[in-house]
């Protein structure tokens, strides 16, 4: 059983190239299949039942390498726009990016026959992002950047990918999400919090009631299965259904807009810029990719202006190298454990795992309707970000740290109390998990 499973992961989701590891979808006749996505509206079936007990069997390294396949078919199938960096990992072809760069060296990138092709002024940062046009082999253009500007900061305009466990549908764009008067004409809700992620359906039920701001996609908006399920565990509430923390003000940026390039550092560099600009105090990123020095370079502006920056780890395995954004400092990192606060086989262990937080065995909102089971480190983060939203109002270095010292207090750690590589200092929301039989109809 395990080698013709293993089979089926391995040669699986040609239309599915995504972040997250998964296996064949569970038969669950009231609901019907979640349909193949445009790339790279991404994602892949959720992992329950015998297929997860069966990943636990799962090497270290295939568990890398599934990941590592999507991502050839990714490449593949966009190879006009994306191409590789020399690690395997997805870049906008023919772009670099500098981070802040001075004029004169500037200038000297200029007649060395690098051109720009757009700037990110990031005012929250005062910085600004330029995006240049590699005048030949990417890889070899950024290393003659390096050399005309050692000082500088330049890296590959990587494409970051969802962290999830649920198959992206492809949807039409729609008009933005309407406006909820839930938090009273002119007065904002005393929760707000931010998603960085694909497009939110404001129009399912568990969000009809959310104010929601939504950004991006030049105001045309891409509701997408992956957005709309985290976006649901921030702040959905409906019947039986509640998020980490229902009625919360969300603002939500769509970086990838249906694009092939989707999930680009500048565009997500972009995100983060526009949530300070809107001072919301906590900001869930539920997506993964290698390090990348300029998006470093955001994220830590972020978080020593008093930001919460919540991340899903990653489900790479335990054994795999760390995902980014969660393994910078000062991120709050997340892994995801099963109804029996057991860490999933697929997610990834080390120091950057700060909390850990249901990711199995649960629902969230699925586009255009109803629920769906969903696992993986992606939807164990929302539920983080919507504590900590609730006890860090604003932006504020001291109340972040307090509000992040309190709730890993309040951590139950299944083994030796401190923080370890699997749980970091414990298990919270164990309560928040949406029911599973919500994906059956049972309300």
């Amino acid at each position: 059983m395990r080698n013709v499973l293993l089979g089926g992961l391995l040669l699986c989701t040609a239309a599915q190239a995504a972040a997250q590891v998964g296996l064949p979808a569970v038969r669950l006749p009231s609901l019907p299949p979640i349909g193949a996505p445009a790339l790279p509206a991404v994602g892949l079936p959720p992992l329950t039942g015998e297929a997860a007990a069966a990943l636990g069997e799962l090497s270290p390294g295939s568990l890398r390498e599934l990941r590592a396949q999507r991502i050839r078919e990714l490449l593949r199938r966009h190879r006009d726009v994306l191409e590789a960096d020399p690690h395997g990992a997805p870049i906008v072809r023919g772009e670099l990016l500098a981070f802040a760069p001075q004029p004169g060296a500037l200038e000297l990138a200029l007649a060395a026959g690098y051109t720009v092709v757009r700037e990110r002024v990031l005012d929250e940062l005062g910085a600004r992002i330029v995006v240049l046009r590699a005048p030949d082999d990417t890889a070899r253009s950024l290393a003659r950047l390096e050399s005309i500007d050692p000082a500088g900061s330049y890296d590959f305009n990587h494409v970051y990918l969802p962290s999830g466990g649920l198959s992206a549908a492809e949807a039409a764009p729609s008009p933005a999400p309407r406006a909820s008067p839930a938090a009273g004409a002119g007065q904002r809700a005393a929760v707000r919090v931010g998603l960085i992620d694909d497009g939110v359906d404001g129009h399912h039920a568990a969000l009809a009631a959310v104010t929601i701001h939504a950004h991006g996609c030049a105001g045309g908006q891409l509701p997408a299965v992956h957005g709309t399920a985290v976006a649901s565990l921030l702040a959905g509430h409906a019947g039986k259904f509640r998020g980490a923390a229902p009625g919360a003000e969300l603002y939500a940026a769509d970086v990838f807009c249906g694009r092939p390039t989707g999930g680009a550092v500048d565009e997500v560099a972009e995100a983060f810029a526009w949530l300070m600009h809107e001072q919301v105090p906590v900001i869930n990123v539920s997506l993964v990719g290698p390090a990348n020095r300029t998006l470093e370079s955001v994220v830590a502006g972020a978080v020593a202006r008093g930001y919460l920056v919540v991340a899903a780890v990653g489900n790479d395995g335990p054994a795999a190298p760390p995902l980014y954004p969660a393994a910078w400092p000062g991120v709050v990192g997340v892994t995801a454990v099963d109804v029996r606060h057991r860490v999933l086989p697929e997610a990834e262990r080390g120091p950057q795992v700060k909390l850990a937080a249901p990711g199995a065995d649960m629902s969230a909102a699925r586009t255009p309707r109803g629920y769906a089971p969903v696992r993986g480190t992606s939807f164990a983060a929302p539920l983080v970000a919507g504590l900590l939203a609730q006890a860090l109002r604003s932006p504020d270095k001291a109340g972040a740290e307090e509000a992040l010292g309190a709730l890993e207090r309040q951590a139950l750690h299944p083994g030796a109390p401190g923080p370890d590589p699997a749980y970091g200092y414990g298990v919270v929301g164990a309560g928040l998990a949406p029911p599973q039989s919500l994906a059956l109809g049972q309300q």
